[in-house]
């Protein structure tokens, strides 16, 4: 599956509910399919309520578990869906524990921002 890096009409710095809800719209399914078809930790879909209450930020972004299937339903990349939910990917929160250094950390930072205000 390819994906896209946001949703058609998700405008900068739109929220995590947004930019699922856009992106669920995108790929014309009802809150009802795609909550079928995201699972909890414990195996059972979420519910249309919770997917509602995520869509209209009432709610905080899921874990990353959550978040990855988010992206495969709605075609989106997974580190842009982590990147709107204020999270880190758990690949690079591995990385933090492994001791990774605050001076390259703070570079990977620094060249980040560059590389998305450089991005237009």
């Amino acid at each position: 599956m390819t994906h896209s890096t946001g949703p058609a009409g998700a405008a900068g710095g739109a929220t995590f509910g947004q930019v699922i809800a856009a992106a669920r719209k995108a790929v014309r399914i009802s809150q009802k399919e795609l909550a079928a078809r995201i699972l909890k930790e414990d195996g059972t879909p979420i519910s249309p309520q919770y997917l509602n209450d995520l869509e209209r930020d009432r709610r905080n972004p899921p874990a990353e578990a959550m978040l990855v299937q988010f992206a495969a339903e709605l075609g989106l990349a997974p580190e842009y869906l982590s990147f709107v939910a204020g999270q880190l990917p758990g690949d690079l929160r591995l990385l933090g524990a492994a001791g990774e250094s605050p001076e390259r950390v703070t570079a990977a930072f620094r060249a980040f921002r560059r590389a998305l205000k450089g991005a237009g």
